[in-house]
């Protein structure tokens, strides 16, 4: 029998606007923003544990994040995080 010792879920998430939004460069950047934040406070409200690796402002505006994060609330994350 197999038993899961420890995981983590490695993502590269994107943040970007719809193409052709009609906004201006800086809003584009401020939506980008606004949305990395709400996505880090859901996973603070919900107590995900995580790590971001990299953030990333592109030159059209948005952001690339490089993130580990636990698997699921409470299991182990080993040395993922160090």
């Amino acid at each position: 029998m197999k038993r899961i010792q420890s995981a983590c879920i490695m993502q590269t998430l994107k943040f970007q606007q719809k193409e052709n939004s009609g906004l201006s460069e800086d809003t584009i950047i401020k939506a980008n923003r606004d949305e990395l934040q709400r996505y880090k406070a859901q996973l603070d409200k919900y107590k995900t544990r995580y790590k971001i690796d990299e953030e990333l402002q592109q030159p059209d505006g948005s952001i690339i994040v490089r993130i580990r994060k636990e698997y699921n609330n409470g299991a182990d994350i080993g040395t993922y995080f160090d």
